[in-house]
């Protein structure tokens, strides 16, 4: 039997990274993080550190921002009370989603796990979103986020499935650690230097595999 059948035979949950796989939030991102720096007379993230906050939640993106900075508390309580609403609009939803959720909700559970925090429910409500959706665990619902692998164990908790049944679409090192962590078979997102059971630079490319297994 081919390999990627036999993985994709008993699935049942598929399960989504947010940032970098549902969303392109590079620019929505940066600019929030930048607008905090700015409120605080810092100068503009360099690159290590938009990478930095494109994988981590936002207080350890703070934290990171800040690291250097007496301000740090500040900064914590800034970005509390900072909404996120006037970012969501640089959001943009990668091609075909919506149209491959759709696929996906007749016969599989559909699971987010992001280290996004509060603005998760945002994101989702202003895209329309919050109704493809069986279960959306973001770092608030966890102790540890990723790359320990509990927000994808509590998926698989939540449904009462094995890691076989499961596959985790994500696009950054952070995902892939989780992702192994938790033995669960990983879908890199337009990221070929990940170590992936699949890689896809398009949804449509995971409805092949899907495809294949019938």
């Amino acid at each position: 039997m081919d390999t990627k059948k036999r993985l994709m035979e008993d699935l049942k949950v598929v399960i989504f990274d947010c940032d970098g796989v549902m969303f392109d939030s590079k620019e929505a991102n940066e600019a929030y993080y930048n607008h905090i720096l700015a409120h605080f007379g810092r100068p503009m993230m360099d690159t290590e550190q938009s990478r930095y906050i494109h994988m981590n939640t936002a207080n350890q993106s703070i934290a990171h921002l800040f690291s250097d900075d007496a301000r740090l508390e500040q900064a914590m309580a800034y970005r509390q009370k900072l909404t996120y609403l006037p970012f969501i609009s640089r959001m943009q939803m990668e091609p075909y989603l919506k149209s491959f959720l759709e696929c996906l909700r007749p016969t599989y559970k559909t699971a987010i796990a992001t280290n996004r925090s509060d603005t998760m429910n945002q994101v989702l409500v202003q895209h329309g979103l919050e109704e493809y959706f069986d279960l959306v665990v973001s770092s608030l619902d966890v102790k540890r986020p990723k790359p320990d692998p509990e927000s994808l164990l509590k998926v698989l908790s939540h449904f009462g499935l094995s890691t076989h049944e499961a596959i985790y679409i994500g696009d950054s090192e952070i995902d892939e650690l989780a992702a192994k962590a938790a033995g669960i078979p990983l879908v890199a997102y337009k990221n070929r230097d990940l170590l992936a059971a699949y890689y896809a630079e398009h949804f449509k490319d995971i409805e092949v595999l899907l495809e294949r297994r019938d």
